[in-house]
């Protein structure tokens, strides 16, 4: 391989596999005249130093993979490659250029992406993205004539390949963007669509180029199969030291030892190592370390050196006895700081010892010094012990905390052997980050899809803090009736995810405060501009015909001008905006007591299709322009602070004449149909999971407010032991108050009866059950995992439904509005629920399920329209 080292200061690293001269300037790149004037006019300077390298290889038609901190720019193969698609004379085998190129990305985002980057820097070639959903026919509508560089992903180009493989035949040039993302997430799809490729190849007629190009930020295992089967000599070009030294096959060992232990490990080690004269770097972060571990070596019959800044000794002169000391035939160890490494330019070392714990930066650096001896070949593993000639071993001490979850995430990328205790270690500096993200905002992925693919690096919380996610809770006027709410939808931030208001039946509160405002602010002498503004503080804004209520987010700083723009928040329909500062107004008091209306709206059990992170635009756009400002329907299924979850959401119709609402569409059911969504069973599951730490927060927060205070707190004060047994039960029953599963009692129950209710419920939960119904039966989906020892009763009008699931009994006894035939009536138990079939004893539709309203019991909505009752949002 090559090393290379930039004149600048910085100093720059790099492995290949075969010399590359690098084109250091844009003028002498292999580029072609008119896209080096059209890279200057959007301002680019000169190849980067990773771009120096890939640049010439990929202009070759050569395959290529590259591995860099800035593998995830397209720029590091988007120039050569269109300049080799203006070469026509390559391609005169075909009849025309559609489809000889194509880059395959790890997502909609990415594409786009590269997308745009096509459209700016060649204007003379005409790009196609291609993101086709789910929906079959799309696919049979794809014409690529005319199109030279198709842009899609792997799930999108096999949907493609489904209805044809000839965009294949034509193929001359197929990039993997991101590839570390696309073989660790759709290997089995990025496999397929290289075996189809590989086959087309081989029927191909006539004369084509053929190339293959991968880059990525990190080297994965599945890189070396690519390589191996689908590329020809590929010039392997790797910036990131860590990267080149799991390809180069360098065996990473993990010795977990006590850290004031580690100098009796490191002779263990050292006894080992001499036996094969191996050139030993022992690495640490102090002076002291470095002189305590020499004088340590020196008692142990170890002859060693050492470097450190404070050393007598020059680099030089430290290097030239290292060297000796192996010629000669003596183990050489050289004990130093990391501040020496880069002065003694040592490349040829053959184990490192971390006796110090480094951070990935650090460890990377310390591997250079083996670089000379990484293996140049492809291996069959990750490591390969006939091909291993480095050996880092990582001494693992109670303190190595710092930095453990990155080296622990490397050391898994390189598939070592990882002891437990590192493990317990990174898991306890994880749940440490965790506790210092608590100010943040909850995650928002987490409300939208009930998970978080990448909780070390998103910056936002995923656990509940009481004092910012419970600051503001919705009120109980605002949510009546849970089983049906009626919503208006004013911001749209995603496809499941909107801002806007509960409207009430009766009397709406903000409507009546509107119209107040409106009248107070029409009166010229009541806008009275403000001149200091604060945060958090309510303000007026008069927009047109309406005026809102608002609140400043970020003020100007205090050296700008009197009039300059500030942030604000509505607090009344949730979005932010930015206005002058003089436009701001004073608000009465009278119009400040009514709460903020503003709600977090989340669509349940609807996600993206192939593994997406984010909504694609197409789908946003279409629920945007379908549901913003028109009123729906909704059923909440759980809240937390503002944000509520509703399942399902309906928009609906109002028709004053005939007293009745029509529903006109489901959300998540137009979500489905754009071909882009796709079913989120888990999203219920994962928020009740969230949010049954708030029962035990509360709790906890009780106890401790009752230990600081008990020497004050009279004994009327004190919970009685019934109270205590009420929030325990909060804690542990499914049937949390936050979750809004109110029990309703008759207003004659004794008290006696309610305090058996509180027990009895203690010891078992209700399932989730919808319903549906034709003329002749009625269907009950009970939403329960794995139902084990379940029992189903039934009597003319009683179905008593009892099941274990994860520990807990769920039981349902239900009262049936109507008379069935029991003997008929059927339950069947399945992975995710239990089918209840119930056959009716006089044929018709029933207007309800049960004699008494229960919140558990809902119609299946999904199923809607196939039921023949005509009351919407009809529950148990």
């Amino acid at each position: 391989f090559q090393k290379f080292k930039s004149a600048g200061e910085e100093k720059n690293f790099v492995f290949l596999s075969k010399k590359i001269e690098p084109s250091l300037l844009l003028e002498t790149a292999p580029l072609s005249d008119g896209l080096k004037k059209e890279l200057a006019w959007n301002k680019f300077s000169d190849p980067t130093f990773t771009e120096s390298y890939c640049w010439p290889p990929v202009a070759w038609g050569c395959d290529v993979v590259a591995i860099s901190h800035q593998g995830n720019d397209p720029l590091l193969y988007i120039p050569p490659v269109l300049t080799l698609l203006q070469l026509k004379s390559d391609y005169q085998a075909l009849p025309n250029m559609s489809g000889v190129s194509l880059i395959l990305c790890p997502g909609w985002k990415k594409a786009q992406l590269v997308f745009d980057l096509l459209k700016t820097y060649c204007r003379r070639l005409h790009p196609m993205l291609i993101i086709l959903g789910q929906n079959k026919e799309a696919a049979s509508q794809v014409e690529l004539r005319g199109c030279e560089v198709v842009v899609t992903t792997s799930y999108n180009l096999l949907r493609l390949l489904e209805h044809s493989t000839g965009i294949l035949c034509r193929l001359c040039h197929l990039v993997l963007d991101e590839i570390e993302v696309l073989l660790s997430d759709t290997t089995e799809q990025v496999f397929t669509i290289l075996d189809c490729y590989k086959k087309a190849i081989a029927l191909a007629q006539g004369y084509l180029p053929h190339q293959i190009i991968a880059v990525g930020t990190r080297w994965n295992k599945h890189i070396t199969p690519l390589i191996k089967e689908f590329m020809k000599d590929p010039h392997i070009v790797i910036t990131v030291i860590e990267e080149a030294a799991l390809f180069g096959n360098v065996q990473q060992v993990v010795q977990p030892c006590m850290n004031s232990n580690r100098t009796a490990e490191l002779l263990k080690i050292l006894d080992f190592t001499q036996r094969d004269l191996q050139k030993v770097l022992v690495f640490t972060d102090s002076v002291t370390e470095v002189e305590m571990i020499h004088k340590a070596l020196k008692n142990n019959s170890v002859v060693s050196l050492k470097k450190h800044k404070e050393s007598k000794c020059n680099a030089s002169c430290v290097l030239e006895r290292w060297r000796k000391m192996h010629s000669s035939g003596t183990p050489a160890v050289l004990v130093l700081t990391d501040d020496c490494l880069q002065s003694l330019g040592i490349r040829d070392a053959t184990c490192v010892i971390h006796f110090s714990f480094p951070s990935l930066g650090v460890f990377g650096q310390r591997l250079q010094s083996m670089s000379d001896n990484f293996c140049t070949g492809v291996k069959d593993s990750a490591v390969d012990q006939e091909h291993t000639k480095g050996k880092s071993v990582i001494l693992l001490t109670e303190n190595s905390s710092c930095h453990a979850p990155e080296i622990l995430h490397y050391l898994k990328h390189a598939e070592a052997e990882i002891p437990e205790e590192f493990y317990d270690l990174t898991a306890k500096v994880l749940e440490s980050e965790e506790k210092e993200k608590s100010s943040r905002p909850l995650c928002a992925s987490l409300k939208t899809f009930g998970i978080c693919r990448n909780r070390t690096e998103c910056p936002d919380r995923h656990q509940i803090n009481l004092s910012i996610d419970m600051a503001q809770n919705i009120t109980e006027e605002m949510i009546e009736t849970p089983e049906r709410v009626t919503i208006l939808p004013l911001l749209v931030v995603n496809a499941t995810n909107y801002f806007g208001r509960i409207i009430k039946k009766e009397k709406d509160q903000y409507t009546v405060l509107a119209k107040q405002m409106n009248d107070y602010f029409k009166v010229p002498e009541h806008r009275i501009s403000v001149n200091t503004m604060e945060k958090s503080v309510l303000y007026g804004l008069h927009e047109g015909a309406n005026c809102h209520r608002v609140q400043v987010v970020e003020t100007p700083a205090k050296d700008e001008e009197n009039i300059s723009k500030v942030t604000i928040k509505y607090i009344d329909e949730g979005r932010t905006s930015q206005v002058n500062s003089d436009q701001l107004l004073h608000l009465p008091v009278k119009f400040q007591s009514l709460p903020p209306q503003a709600v977090e709206i989340v669509v349940c059990r609807v996600k993206p299709i192939d593994n997406e992170v984010e909504w694609n635009p197409k789908v946003t756009d279409h629920i945007n322009h379908k549901i913003k400002g028109k009123l729906h329907h909704a059923k909440v299924v759980h809240t937390l602070g503002r944000t509520v979850w509703v399942d399902p959401m309906v928009g609906v119709t109002n028709l004053p004449t005939m007293k009745i609402w029509i529903n006109e569409y489901n959300i998540r059911t137009e979500i489905l149909s754009t071909g882009l969504g796709t079913d989120n069973p888990e999203h219920v599951g994962e928020i009740q999971k969230l949010c049954r730490q708030i029962a035990v927060l509360d709790h906890a927060q009780s106890l401790e407010h009752l230990n600081t205070e008990e020497d004050t707190t009279s004994p009327e004060e004190v919970s009685s032991p019934q109270d205590t047994l009420i929030q325990e039960n909060s804690a542990e029953s499914c049937n949390s108050s936050m979750f809004l599963d109110v029990f309703f009692l008759d207003d004659v129950v004794q008290a006696k009866e309610a305090e058996d209710f509180t027990v009895h419920q203690q010891k078992r939960c209700h399932p989730q059950i919808k319903w549906l119904q034709d003329k002749m039966t009625v269907t009950l989906k009970v939403q329960i995992l794995r139902a084990a020892d379940s029992k189903c009763e039934f009597s003319r009008e009683k179905v008593v439904f009892s099941a274990y699931s994860e520990g807990k009994l769920y039981v349902a006894d239900l009262e049936l509005y109507q008379s069935v035939i029991a003997e008929k009536s059927t339950c069947v138990i399945k992975d995710t629920e239990a089918m209840i079939l119930l056959v009716k004893e006089k044929q018709g539709t029933w207007c309800k399920l049960l004699k008494n309203k229960n919140l558990h019991v809902s119609l299946d909505f999904e199923h809607w329209e196939e039921s023949e009752d005509e009351r919407p949002f009809t529950v148990g």
